[in-house]
């Protein structure tokens, strides 16, 4: 089976290219999610990654599951003590390394995300679309529930109301409409799609990369702590950053009214 995901890097910034157009990028029945989770392992472990763009080859960016791949359930020994265990072992273990990835994510979304493939996008902190990309919620359409936690994600991306009226009709939202109910921040031409990816993940890439992590562990954070809980982890965090030799470079460039050089230090 040919590799899944096609990664590039280039400097501070990792592209993650789903890559199997004829499929239309799913991620089951093939090797998508160890794929995936041993490329945020990587890229948590490397300091030097700044940002991390997400998109898909061909003209989708992620089907979702394989509905083909699901006649097995159907099948006679099948239970569904196994079918949890599949999932919690499958599917599952994409959301926790995409969503709790350490660096700062852009999903890039060129076509249709559909199902799991909008949650896939939900699970990046920023997305941004094609003029041709297309989100669905869908599953309600073959008669399951989101397994991959798109009923945690989807409500955080666009609220409660939209994220339910989305889930329970399995509607299909063009980019205009994603950008209208805030599932996109914003829309552009499909050729300059990774052009603006590029830019935004530069303009991440350009502040320190430690503070870069600690900022986007307190956003995820801030999702489910109390404000007193928050406000003690921002000072843990406050107490790491102000002994970073980033921070040090910021304060003297402020003070000598010049650019910080960040790659120095």
């Amino acid at each position: 089976m040919a590799d899944f995901l096609k990664i590039d890097r280039d400097g501070p910034i990792v592209t993650l290219t789903m890559n199997q157009p004829e499929t239309r990028n799913p991620l089951t029945g093939n090797s998508a999610v160890p794929e995936f989770v041993a490329a945020c392992e990587a890229i948590s472990a490397d300091m030097s990654v700044r940002a991390v763009i997400v998109t898909g080859a061909g003209s989708a960016f992620c089907a979702g599951g394989n509905v083909k791949d699901m006649q097995k359930y159907a099948a006679d020994g099948v239970t569904p003590i196994s079918i949890r265990d599949e999932y919690r072992r499958g599917i599952q273990r994409l959301p926790l390394a995409l969503y709790y990835l350490e660096v700062p994510t852009i999903a890039a979304v060129n076509g249709a995300a559909i199902g799991a493939g909008c949650d896939l996008a939900c699970m990046c902190d920023i997305r941004i679309a094609s003029e041709h990309a297309k989100f669905a919620e869908s599953f309600i359409k073959v008669g399951i529930v989101p397994g991959d936690g798109g009923a945690w994600l989807l409500p955080r991306a666009i609220g409660r109301s939209k994220a339910a009226e989305l889930s329970f009709t399995g509607e299909m939202l063009d980019a205009q409409r994603a950008l209208e109910c805030g599932l996109v921040s914003r829309v552009v031409p499909a050729d300059e799609l990774l052009g603006e990816a590029r830019k935004i993940a530069e303009k991440i890439a350009a502040n320190p990369g430690p503070t870069l992590r600690l900022t986007k562990r307190l956003l995820r954070e801030g999702e489910h702590l109390h404000l007193d809980s928050l406000l003690e982890l921002s000072a843990g965090y406050q107490a790491l950053a102000h002994k970073t030799p980033h921070h040090t470079e910021a304060v003297m460039a402020f003070i000598e009214k010049r650019p910080p050089r960040f790659g120095e230090v």
